[in-house]
């Protein structure tokens, strides 16, 4: 599978860029490094030669929960509180980007308390990495790529959203639209990535859903008829990637997902095909709100979006319809 993912994972810059970018080296710090998608990042990033240093709030922590990016050279700075240990500034002084990912999980079951944290983690973690740039002297300062969510743009079943449409009013969108004027603040060189729903093993939606079809009781969640703007995980890193390497092309807002959004009958049945299982016991929406609370929206709704930035500067997805995308992930 491996050999059959560097087949298909092409350049996202043109013939012409591809050399320049081989050529040069970056020093990337990376918040969320331990996360989902954290994690496949900087492992790109090491894998291709480039200096990870990893930004967290346990060294230790991290270090343990990434042993193999330790052992192949990745450094671990800490912003420990309780310690005093506040070594993100020198961690930063002298990187090329920084990659802001940090956040608690948005899948993990809403109550007032948790909502709190969810704007807590993102804003906490955006403000200390816009400080720490900002106090660099401005021909210093590395460019920016902090992520945000599709969940900017609200939801609805019959709209169709890009990178210039408005945000939506519910808490997600409210979430999103004060996530990225805390990145903004940062004088440098900026790219928001609105990020869809991540699809690989192990983590995000599949590693829910997956199983479940594994034990021949999967189905849709919901109506089904909700959007899901979705992203290969392979394709969103390569998009990281591409935003670092050429910060002036891709600053602004970008659209992570593929260009063809599905539903969630449709992510379904891409699963039900490529396990070879059923797709027949529906997951109803009283359920999952019983379940998840306020955060059952996450996946009873949703929303259309297109990565119109992304094509327009050049990026290449490998993986455009998620039936390809599910096949790849499941074989």
């Amino acid at each position: 599978r491996a050999s059959r993912r560097a087949m298909r994972c092409r350049a996202s810059a043109s013939e012409a860029e591809a050399p320049a970018a081989a050529e040069k080296k970056m020093v990337v710090a990376v918040t969320g490094a331990t996360g989902f998608v954290g994690k496949a990042l900087v492992e790109k990033l090491l894998a291709d030669g480039h200096e990870v240093r990893v930004l967290t709030r346990n060294a230790i922590s991290a270090r343990l929960a990434m042993p193999s990016a330790a052992l192949a050279g990745a450094k671990f700075y800490a912003w420990d509180t309780m310690s005093g240990a506040i070594e993100w500034y020198d961690a930063i002084k002298g990187c090329t980007g920084v990659v802001n990912l940090a956040g608690a999980p948005i899948s993990n079951p809403w109550n007032e308390s948790y909502k709190k944290t969810l704007v807590k983690s993102r804003l906490q973690a955006t403000k200390r990495v816009s400080d720490a740039i900002n106090a660099l002297p401005q021909n210093e300062r590395p460019s920016l790529v902090s992520s945000s969510a599709v969940g900017f743009y609200g939801i609805s079943k019959k709209r169709e959203f890009t990178e210039s449409s408005k945000p939506g009013r519910d808490f997600l969108a409210d979430l999103c639209v004060r996530w990225e004027a805390a990145a903004l603040k940062t004088e440098t060189e900026t790219t928001i990535v609105r990020t869809g729903v991540v699809l690989e093993k192990g983590g995000g939606a599949l590693g829910k859903i997956l199983p479940v079809f594994q034990m021949y009781g999967g189905g849709p969640l919901g109506k089904g008829d909700q959007w899901v703007s979705w992203i290969h995980r392979d394709d969103l890193v390569n998009l990281l990637v591409a935003a670092l390497e050429n910060p002036e092309k891709y600053a602004g807002v970008v659209n992570a997902t593929a260009p063809q959004p599905t539903t969630m009958n449709g992510l379904c049945a891409s699963v039900a095909e490529a396990t070879n299982r059923p797709n027949w016991l529906p997951v109803p929406g009283f359920a999952l709100k019983a379940l998840l609370g306020e955060g059952a929206t996450v996946v009873l709704d949703g929303q259309r979006v297109l990565p119109d930035r992304a094509r327009a500067a050049g990026f290449d997805f490998a993986y455009e319809t998620v039936e390809e995308a599910v096949a790849d992930i499941v074989a």
